[in-house]
């Protein structure tokens, strides 16, 4: 008797937490190679796939559903454990409960997805009672019931509570054939493809099927290959043109350890750290950067509270490379006899008067928007946890939703900060002309620091983020952070340079601005809303009838 018949259920759980941490290493390249990415994220969630559509009941196929993401995120997200106990100096046994904790919430969310398709789908009959033999219809409401609802619940935990969508499965197909329908549907659509595409696999894997109910099946798996072709042929389509002069630019990558930079006794030798770095001269056969980008909070105190000596000294950085400089620094000011504090990122060059910069009411400004809980802001109720932590400048206002690009050298600079770029619909009003007819941006530009988590996955998975932007809005983007993954990404979602992590460095490139807006600038996440909402009712509309009318056939 097999280890599976005595136990099976136990075998099943280990199953689904061996594959959910399989497909966590699916978001980045590393241990996995990049070609490697797409594939295995299909066939790992196919197995799920296979699980809950065959499950004898929806509780079955939320459990192993629940299983296999608690197992993922658990991997996938295990860096938040340095910046709680590395940095923020949570005990062990309490950051690792945190990690735990988030990672069982969120998979909360996939499981549902899975067990919703196993009640729309009603594959086998199950939920209705009336038992039946698969077939081609049968088949293909089963893959798009799994790629409806799966989607769907990963739009929800996107969105939910400031949503956090790290992880979203359809960042592992930025370099397969799907991420050319990324400029038309966005990260949800590739999601979706995705999971069509596992499904239609797990319907071909069905014990003692026979030859006809067989090539039945295989119309979902012809659909989900059609749609990998269409997406390779979108991905040959130009979304968008040229824009201006190619913009010559330094990255600067600081490098300094997150245990310094806060440090009071350190940070005077982190911020003339930077201020070398920018200063430096241009290599020999290299252009002179027309604007030097530093990272997130390269001043890790407010504006105000530097002497203007420091000040002048940007100043004559800016006058003595004759570029502008663009840099991330909290700002603090009294707006109608109320401090304000935000998260930001200025741009100044020799001429901006030494008061705006001390005022932080300088031309070209950002205030981010969309804020990092518990690290940013403190949700309702969690004080308490925020205490605990030993994170600096942790309470913010929050900018605008559309802010005026930054006007340098011809092209323009839509700026976001940190996990901001996650959110790939609150970046496209920077591309649309602004109420005042402000031209919409050509380049996007992230700065960030990722100090927070070590040398870890995270910095590579957030450079994949970052390409999904690229491909979905048609925009190069520059990312420009403390210790990586700092980068150049072109507006077909190709790293075109970057540093090498946790290493103090220049990256000196160029980027070309485009313009024009893709199908998923237009409109953003709408275009999924609305086919999502309407799958998932057309399909617990025709569940729901046939239900009544298996209930009235066995009166």
């Amino acid at each position: 008797m097999s280890l599976y018949t005595r136990h099976p259920r136990s075998v099943a759980a280990a199953a689904m937490l061996v594959t959910g941490a399989v497909q966590a290493l699916t978001f980045a390249p590393g241990p996995l190679p990049t070609a490697a990415l797409a594939l295995v994220q299909v066939l790992m969630l196919a197995v799920l796939a296979q699980r809950q559509l065959n499950a004898p009941g929806w509780r079955r196929a939320l459990w192993e559903g629940w299983l296999f993401n608690f197992s993922c995120y658990s991997l996938g997200l295990y860096w938040l454990f340095i910046s709680m106990h590395w940095y923020g100096g949570l005990a062990v046994p309490l950051a690792a409960a945190g990690v735990l904790a988030l990672a069982a919430f969120l998979a909360l969310f996939p499981a549902a997805g899975g067990a919703l398709a196993w009640w729309l789908a009603d594959w086998r009959g199950r939920a209705s009672g009336t038992p039946r033999p698969p077939g081609i219809s049968s088949g293909l409401r089963a893959a798009v019931a799994y790629a409806a609802a799966l989607a769907a619940l990963e739009w929800v935990r996107g969105n939910l509570w400031t949503g956090f969508p790290w992880l979203n499965i359809g960042y592992a197909h930025v370099d397969s054939p799907l991420a050319g329908w990324a400029p038309v549907l966005g990260v949800y659509g590739v999601a979706a493809l995705a999971a069509f595409a596992a499904a239609a696999l797990a319907l071909l894997w069905q014990p003692a099927a026979t030859a006809r109910l067989d090539a039945r099946r295989a119309v979902p798996a012809a659909a989900a290959l059609l749609l990998a072709v269409a997406g390779a042929l979108l991905a040959r389509a130009d979304w968008s043109t040229p824009f201006g002069a190619p913009l010559s630019v330094r990255l600067v990558q600081g490098n300094v350890p997150q245990s310094q930079k806060f440090d009071p006794a350190l940070m005077q030798q982190g911020l003339i750290q930077h201020m070398k770095q920018a200063a430096l001269p241009p290599p020999p056969g290299t252009p002179a950067p027309q604007v030097i980008i530093l990272p997130e909070t390269v001043l890790p105190v407010f504006q105000d509270d530097l002497s203007p000596e420091i000040w002048q000294t940007w100043r004559r950085i800016a006058a003595e490379r004759d570029a502008t400089i663009v840099m991330g620094v909290p700002l603090h000011q009294r707006i109608a006899g109320k401090d304000s504090y935000t998260n930001s990122a200025i741009a100044f060059d020799a001429n901006t008067p030494l008061q705006a910069l001390r005022d932080g009411t300088v031309a070209m400004r950002y205030d981010k928007h969309h804020l990092v809980p518990w690290g940013e802001f403190v949700p309702p109720g969690f004080r308490w946890f925020v205490n605990l932590l030993n994170i600096p400048l942790g309470d913010f206002d929050r900018g605008p939703t559309r802010q005026q690009p930054f006007d340098i050298a011809g092209q323009r600079l839509a700026l976001n900060i940190c996990y901001e770029d996650l959110f790939g619909e609150e970046l496209l009003p920077a591309l649309h002309t602004g109420a005042n007819g402000e031209p919409g941006a050509t380049v996007l530009v992230n700065i960030s620091n990722l100090g927070w988590f070590g040398d870890s996955w995270a910095l590579r998975q957030h450079l994949q983020i970052g390409r999904m932007r690229t491909l979905e809005t048609a925009r190069p983007m520059l990312a420009a952070t403390n210790t990586g993954i700092t980068a150049n990404i072109d507006a077909r979602g190709r790293v075109a340079a970057q540093l090498p992590p946790h290493q103090q460095a220049q990256l000196a490139t160029t980027v070309q601005g485009t313009s024009g807006l893709t199908p998923y600038a237009r409109v953003g996440n709408l275009a999924m809303e609305i086919i999502i909402g309407a799958t998932l009712l057309g399909l617990a509309f025709t569940r729901l009838r046939a239900a009544r009318r298996d209930r009235a056939g066995s009166v």
